[in-house]
């Protein structure tokens, strides 16, 4: 019996030392892993902070291109805008200056007539003027001739009537 309980109290013991190492060597190795795992985590943590970062700063420059192209188109159509305004207000000057021009061609003519109108109208005065002195000339005329006449008139009767006491 004793020389029985020597095998049976190694075996176990060996048993147990083995299951020991095994445990030790699960234990180990479930130690590597949850470090094999943590920096795994640390390592897949750090690499997702600098896609997040890279994305981020990817999409600042696509946002940057974005604007950049969208400020380039808002400039193109602000230009053409510009060059359509500008052409139409210089056409709507051109058209301006022009009705400027026909109105001061208009005004001169205007005034034009009526200096020939006014010089016209000066003349026909003077003609009337004239033709009135004559008619006056002509009345004055009459009018002394009458007088004349009737002073002849008058000094003949008075001759008469002067003469004619005498013999009544």
């Amino acid at each position: 019996s004793p020389a029985m309980a020597g095998p049976r109290s190694t075996a176990p013991t060996a048993a147990e030392a083995e299951l020991l190492l095994l445990q030790k060597q699960a234990l180990a190795e479930e130690e590597a892993a949850k470090t094999k795992r943590e920096l795994l985590t640390c390592f897949l943590q750090e690499k997702l902070s600098r896609e997040e970062q890279s994305s981020m700063w990817g999409l600042h420059k696509v946002r940057t291109v974005w604007r950049l192209a969208q400020r380039k188109t808002k400039d193109q159509e602000l230009r053409q805008d510009i060059e359509i305004l500008s052409q139409t207000f210089t056409r709507v000057m051109d058209c301006k200056d022009g009705v400027i021009e026909a109105l001061a061609r208009d005004l001169e003519e205007a005034e034009e007539q009526q200096n020939r109108a006014l010089r016209s109208h000066l003349h026909f005065m003077d003609q009337l003027l004239h033709l009135q002195r004559c008619r006056l000339g002509y009345l004055e005329e009459g009018f002394s001739a009458q007088v004349g006449a009737l002073k002849a008139e008058f000094e003949a009767e008075r001759c008469g009537i002067s003469g004619g006491e005498g013999e009544w």
